[in-house]
C-alpha cells in the first residue's frame, strides 16, 4: 500500500504501510508504528498549544513592560541581595528588559499590580492617621491661642 500523509496541527505524521500477516491480520510492528505515530501527533500539537502559550505571555509581559516604564522621570537607588540580581538579570538576559534598571521598574510595577488590595489598605490607613495628624495639630493650635 502507499504512504498517506496526515496533518495534526503543524506536524506532518507519515503513516506506515500496513503489512499483513500470513491470516490476514495487520502485524505487531504495524500496530506499534500507528502508536508511535498518533503519540507523535499528540505531542507535536502539545509544543504546538505550548509555543502559543508562550508567545501570549510574551506579548502580555510586553503590555505590562510597557505601562512600567512609561513616565519613569524618578530614580532610585536600591541595593539588592544576590537572588534578586540574578532576577534582574535574568529579565536582562531574556531580551525582556534592556538594563537592570527597566528589570528593577519592571518588577516594582508588578509587585504594586499584584498586591493592589493591601496597597489600597495601606492608603486608607495612611490617609486616617494623615487626618489624625492635622487634627492634633488644630488641637495645639487652639491651646496655644
Amino acid at each position: 500500500m502507499a504512504d498517506k500523509s496526515k496533518e495534526n496541527g503543524d506536524v506532518v505524521v507519515e503513516e506506515p504501510v500496513v503489512e499483513e500477516t500470513v491470516d490476514g491480520e495487520p502485524s505487531v510492528v504495524n500496530e506499534a508504528t500507528s502508536a508511535a505515530t498518533e503519540a507523535i501527533g499528540a505531542a507535536g500539537k502539545t509544543i504546538n498549544d505550548a509555543f502559543k502559550q508562550v508567545e501570549k505571555q510574551m506579548s502580555n509581559i510586553s503590555k505590562a513592560l510597557g505601562s512600567a516604564l512609561q513616565d519613569r522621570a524618578n530614580v532610585v537607588m536600591v541595593r539588592v541581595n544576590d537572588d534578586s540580581l540574578h532576577y534582574l538579570d535574568m529579565l536582562v538576559e531574556a531580551d525582556v528588559t534592556k538594563s537592570r534598571s527597566e528589570s528593577a521598574a519592571f518588577l516594582i510595577n508588578e509587585g504594586i499590580k499584584s498586591n493592589e488590595i493591601l496597597f489600597n489598605k495601606i492608603r486608607e490607613i495612611t490617609d486616617q492617621i494623615s487626618a489624625l495628624k492635622s487634627q492634633l495639630r488644630e488641637t495645639v493650635k487652639i491651646d496655644e491661642e
